[in-house]
């Protein structure tokens, strides 16, 4: 299975997950993207099922001088999320990686207040949340998302993405990161998101602001 782009994605996986709501109770839908690649994809799902469609800053945090491999990430100020078992293998330490991170952090409140400027954040108690990137490869940025949200306790918490790596896809279910995970297409020969699209080009800030504008939430100018 290939994607023509991410709208494309957005549309099929729109359908699987209308075909799957019908057997779960979905009680006031919120649609989370993860900014950037995410939101093209999630504006196509929270137009199928009505909902309302807002984005949840994450930042890799990638291994110096190869920054495209993440062993962890951040959500707003929480505490980083690092795999653990990475920083083993590569000789890593957080006190060693505190440079990244702050420089990350300062990326993610660059966006957060590019994205939204002072509207706060969807209230997600007892609400059905479901947060659409355009794929996983390791999970990293996903998997602190997931926690993070986890903890605004929604009624059900669900992972969708077009497109994954197995082992991946296998350990997010495995450990329960969310209640239920919904994915399209699970390669075997899985190596990196983009190889599953046609079109992959980076997302712009200006069309992660005109989405969200066009789907109600007035997202800063600044």
């Amino acid at each position: 299975m290939r994607f023509r782009d991410r709208r494309h994605a957005g549309r099929e996986l729109a359908v699987r997950l209308m075909e799957w709501a019908a057997d779960v109770d979905l009680v006031d839908p919120v649609v989370l993207a993860l900014p950037r690649g995410g939101v093209p994809v999630a504006a196509e799902v929270a137009r199928a099922l009505k909902a309302p469609l807002d984005v949840l800053v994450v930042r890799k945090i990638g291994v110096p001088r190869h920054p495209e491999t993440g062993i962890g990430a951040i959500v707003g100020d929480d505490p980083p999320l690092f795999d653990r078992r990475s920083l083993a293998m590569l000789g890593l330490t957080e006190d060693r990686l505190a440079p990244d991170v702050a420089r990350e952090r300062t990326e993610l409140h660059r966006r957060e207040q590019r994205y939204r400027g002072d509207r706060p954040m969807p209230e997600l108690k007892n609400r059905a949340v479901i947060l659409i990137d355009d794929g996983l490869a390791t999970g990293a940025t996903a998997r602190a998302a997931l926690r993070h949200l986890r903890r605004r306790d929604p009624a059900r918490l669900v992972l969708a993405v077009p497109v994954s790596a197995p082992d991946t896809a296998a350990a997010m279910r495995s450990e329960a990161e969310a209640d239920d995970v919904v994915c399209l297409h699970h390669p075997s020969d899985f190596y990196a998101v983009g190889q599953w699209y046609d079109d992959f080009d980076q997302v712009s800030d200006e069309e992660v602001t005109h989405t969200l504008r066009e789907h109600g939430a007035p997202a800063s100018r600044s």
